[in-house]
């Protein structure tokens, strides 16, 4: 492929941690859509593109041309119409993320020129408070949630809910906690599975995600006891913590929510 194929370029790009980062992608030469907090984007890039060294080696190119092209969720805010930015995770055995982790900033990428994707606030009423529940990268369509939608002023409590094994896999945590203090509406919790090999004791949340649910941690600190009448469930990351979740949440009455039938649980599943 030319150079002139590609549509976009890197802005920035900031490693979180190994294999962990931050990608910002403006168009050139053309204006970003209008889009929905939560949704998603393609990027694209070809075969001969070099792999990150943490990701797993090829047997054999792929076979897709002339592009190799994933969606992936947005972490900007819909309000940004400049750029969109990206949190990403090298897949070892993945195509595209150990490509995409290898660009820096001046770089040039292929970006679709459509935005798409259902999870949304748009199904959720303004009344009733919101927790959101993420396991690594699936914490993207809450920062752009977040990032657009969040005011100090809305008569409804968010919760943010992320889950790493180790803290520093925890992206966006400084902006988080700046949220929290910035909005007294909004609570962040943060909760690392492998604690013990923290080199500074973690003085967090310990165990998985599904865990803080059992203990009704948002709800004591809200004062609250959350239920399917007050409140909206939305999980997106590992398919393992999905199932477990939904499980959990159906058995106090929570429901799937589809669009021929309003329910309490929204899930993107990234898998």
């Amino acid at each position: 492929m030319k150079d002139s194929d590609f549509n976009a370029v890197v802005l920035d790009k900031r490693e979180v941690a190994p294999g962990l980062y931050i990608l910002r992608v403006a168009p050139e030469g053309w204006r970003l859509p209008a889009f929905r907090a939560g949704q998603f984007a393609v990027l694209g890039l070809p075969a001969s593109a070099p792999r990150h060294p943490l990701s797993d080696p090829e047997d054999e190119p792929p076979r897709e041309k002339p592009l190799i092209r994933r969606s992936y969720s947005i972490a900007s805010s819909s309000r940004d119409s400049e750029f969109l930015e990206f949190y990403l995770t090298v897949v070892r055995s993945g195509s595209l993320t150990p490509r995409l982790a290898m660009l820096e900033a001046g770089e040039r990428l292929w970006l679709g020129p459509r935005i798409s994707g259902l999870f949304t606030f748009d199904g959720v009423p303004g009344d009733v408070n919101v927790v959101m529940m993420a396991t690594g990268t699936g914490l993207a369509p809450y920062m752009s949630m977040l990032r657009t939608h969040l005011d100090a002023d809305q008569p409804r409590r968010i919760a943010a809910l992320h889950g790493a094994r180790h803290s520093w896999d925890l992206g966006y945590r400084s902006e988080l906690i700046a949220m929290e203090r910035a909005h007294p509406n909004f609570t962040y919790v943060a909760v690392v599975s492998r604690p013990d090999e923290e080199p500074v004791p973690w003085g967090g949340e310990v165990g998985r995600l599904q865990d803080l649910w059992r203990r009704r941690v948002v709800g004591a600190r809200w004062g609250v006891e959350l239920s399917p009448e007050n409140c909206h469930v939305m999980l997106c990351g590992n398919p393992e913590m999905i199932e477990e979740m939904i499980a959990l949440l159906g058995g106090e009455g929570y429901r799937e929510h589809r669009r021929e039938d309003p329910g309490q649980i929204h899930v993107e599943k990234y898998w």
